[in-house]
C-alpha cells in the first residue's frame, strides 16, 4: 500500500446521533434524513443511520439530494411528512447549503443534529462528529513525516480520537425549544 490518511466515517456515530435525537424527545418516531444519494460514502452513512434508527424504533425518511435545486423538493417533502427530527449526512452539497438546512429547521421548529460542531457554531441546534481540527492536525504530521521521509505506507490509517457534542442554546431558545438539563450536561460545548 501506498496511501494513509484519517478517516472519519465510523457507523457508530449514526447511532449516537439519532440516540441524542431521541434524548431531546423521547416521542421520536420519524427522523428525515437528508444526505447527497450520488456520493457514494453519503450513500453508506445514509445506510448505517437508517439501520441504527432501525435499531432506536424510529422510522426514517430518506430525503436524498442531488442538487441544490432539490433541497426545495426535500423541504416540501417535510412539510408534507412533519418528521419529529432532521439528521443531515455531510458532504460538500448538504455542508455548502447548511445556512438553508438551519433556515428551514428553525422556520418550522424541527430539531436537527449535524456531523461536524462548526455546523452547530454557524446555527444548528446540535452536532455530534469528529474533531476536523484533530483531524487536520494529524493528517499535517502525517505529510510532514512524509516530506522527512516515511513511507505512507508505514503510516496507518487512522480515526480520530475526540467526538464533540455541541448545543447551541441560543437556537434552541430562538425555535422555542426546552432542552432536557440531562441532554445539555452532555455536551462538550454549549453555545449561549
Amino acid at each position: 500500500g501506498n496511501i494513509t490518511g484519517i478517516s472519519d466515517v465510523a457507523a457508530t456515530l449514526s447511532t449516537k446521533r439519532l440516540s441524542l435525537l431521541k434524548q431531546l424527545d423521547g416521542k421520536l418516531q420519524r427522523v428525515a434524513m437528508l444526505w447527497n444519494k450520488d456520493d457514494l460514502g453519503m450513500s453508506m452513512r445514509y445506510e448505517a443511520s437508517a439501520k441504527a434508527a432501525q435499531s432506536l424504533g424510529v422510522t426514517v425518511m430518506a430525503l436524498g439530494v442531488r442538487a441544490p435545486d432539490d433541497f426545495n423538493e426535500a423541504f416540501a417533502a417535510m412539510d408534507r411528512e412533519r418528521p419529529g427530527a432532521i439528521l443531515m449526512v455531510s458532504d460538500s452539497l448538504t455542508t455548502l447549503n447548511r445556512k438553508r438546512i438551519f433556515d428551514f429547521a428553525a422556520e418550522r421548529k424541527i430539531p436537527a443534529i449535524y456531523e461536524y460542531d462548526f455546523m452547530a457554531r454557524d446555527g444548528g441546534l446540535m452536532s455530534y462528529g469528529p474533531d476536523l481540527k484533530e483531524s487536520f492536525e494529524r493528517a499535517g504530521d502525517m505529510v510532514s513525516r512524509i516530506f522527512k521521509g516515511a513511507r505512507p505506507a508505514d503510516l496507518p490509517f487512522e480515526q480520530p480520537t475526540r467526538y464533540p457534542f455541541v448545543i447551541n442554546i441560543k437556537t434552541a431558545k430562538a425555535m422555542g425549544l426546552e432542552l432536557p438539563p440531562m441532554l445539555v450536561a452532555l455536551a462538550d460545548e454549549v453555545i449561549e
